[in-house]
């Protein structure tokens, strides 16, 4: 049995839907911004890709996170 993703995991699939992207595609295009700050990264996907703030919010955290972890 798989568990419901928690945090911002769980906007994942409702991102790919709404938006037609894959989350890995995401990360790589926040991975390779040379933006380094949360928000300049939240606001840089809201500008340039239209992504509602939410979806933008839990795509730069989870992806920051994941890196740190690295």
């Amino acid at each position: 049995m798989s568990e419901t993703p928690n945090g911002p995991a769980s906007y994942f699939p409702s991102i790919e839907k709404k938006y037609g992207r894959m989350i890995a595609d995401w990360q790589d295009l926040i991975r390779s911004s040379p933006l380094t700050k949360h928000m300049e990264l939240v606001s840089w996907l809201k500008a340039e890709y239209g992504i509602g703030h939410g979806h933008a919010n839990a795509l730069v955290k989870h992806t920051l996170t994941e890196d740190l972890a690295r």
